[in-house]
């Protein structure tokens, strides 16, 4: 069984939770939603079964997403999700209580940071720490945050994006907007609506915007228009409509344009010598909603820099975690993260 040291990171996200074990790399990633039997309080599914019910469970179960916009929304079900998926991960026999690093939003309150830390602890972890995400993203982007010259990171999740410029170990300018890949969702969904009067669900929206999805249109290649399939608001029926690339940019231009105006608002802020490092090494991009077709070219274009979308953009908050998790005392020694123990 695992020893004493076992080390978990965890990229407690809107639209996914990424488990790091220490020693194994990326054990489990599996949408946050969570399936509840309403009337007995009972927990039905969690993770990838429960997605599958999103919009589809009859009146007793109901499933949910317990985060939302980065933060806990649900208390309690966060923490019995997260208790799943650290079990799932270690193994449902756990000898040892595991040390965990839990990822937050950078513009958290003090209040929810306290939320998160409860409901790990809570969760079965023997000490939490936390860590802002652009710190964890750089980290597991492979950038070099020690050393006393200026990063900028962008990591675009499911419920926020969160912009920093790093220096030394630390933050020097960042900003977290309530914009990632679920809003650009609901304007997909609010466009089909305004120009087709009909409903479409969440993940009809999501698969759009995977499909034909893009905020550079002179750029795209591949598919460009996709069949979907909702209910017409008129005559109540189900219907079936084409969707193409360039309906999709006008879509989600108002959550791309906001990303693009808080990379630029940051860049505005930066001193001038991190601006100058900035300039050599461009932007990276991390987080499932930076891989929407064409943004890094656009991001480029706006604003003058190289920008690179790190290899394993989905992964790198989590990746980034589990270096955190071996690095602690840099860390700690700096003031980034700070522990939270399991006073028995």
């Amino acid at each position: 069984m695992f020893g004493w040291n076992m080390d978990i990171g965890v990229d407690l996200g809107t639209a996914s939770v990424l488990v790091y074990v220490k020693g194994k790399g990326i054990v489990l990633n599996e949408p946050s939603v969570v399936a509840i039997d309403k009337t007995t309080g009972q927990i039905i599914a969690v993770g990838e079964d429960a997605r599958r019910m999103l919009g589809r469970t009859p009146g007793n179960i109901v499933a949910i997403r317990p985060l939302r916009e980065g933060v806990i929304a649900d208390y309690d079900t966060t923490e019995r999700m997260l208790r799943y998926f650290i079990e799932k991960a270690c193994g449902r026999r756990m000898f040892f209580r595991p040390r965990v690093m839990v990822c937050i939003p950078a513009g958290v309150t003090s209040v929810e940071e306290r939320a998160v830390r409860q409901a790990t602890m809570q969760a079965g972890a023997k000490q939490a720490y936390l860590i802002e995400e652009p710190l964890a993203a750089a980290l597991g982007a492979g950038l070099d945050i020690s050393e006393a010259s200026g990063s900028i990171v962008v990591d675009i999740g499911g419920g926020t994006a969160d912009i920093a410029v790093l220096s030394l170990g630390g933050i020097v300018v960042s900003k977290s907007l309530r914009v990632g890949g679920d809003k650009f969702d609901e304007a997909v969904v609010r466009y089909i609506r305004r120009e087709y009067n009909l409903m479409v669900g969440e993940r009809t929206a999501e698969e759009l915007k995977i499909t034909v999805g893009t905020a550079f249109p002179e750029g795209k290649v591949g598919e460009t228009s996709m069949e979907i399939r909702g209910r017409d608001l008129v005559s109540g029926l189900p219907k079936t409509v084409t969707v193409t690339s360039q309906q999709a940019w006008e879509a989600m231009q108002e959550p791309v344009e906001a990303v693009i105006a808080g990379v630029k608002e940051v860049l505005e802020r930066t001193p001038p010598e991190l601006a100058s490092d900035i300039i050599n090494k461009g932007i990276v991009l991390t987080g499932g909603g930076s891989l929407l077709n064409g943004l890094d070219t656009l991001l480029s274009k706006r604003t003058g820099l190289p920008v690179h979308v790190a290899d394993d953009a989905i992964s790198c908050v989590a990746l980034g975690t589990g270096k955190a998790l071996s690095m602690l005392h840099v860390l700690q020694s700096s003031g980034v993260v700070a522990a939270t123990r399991k006073i028995v």
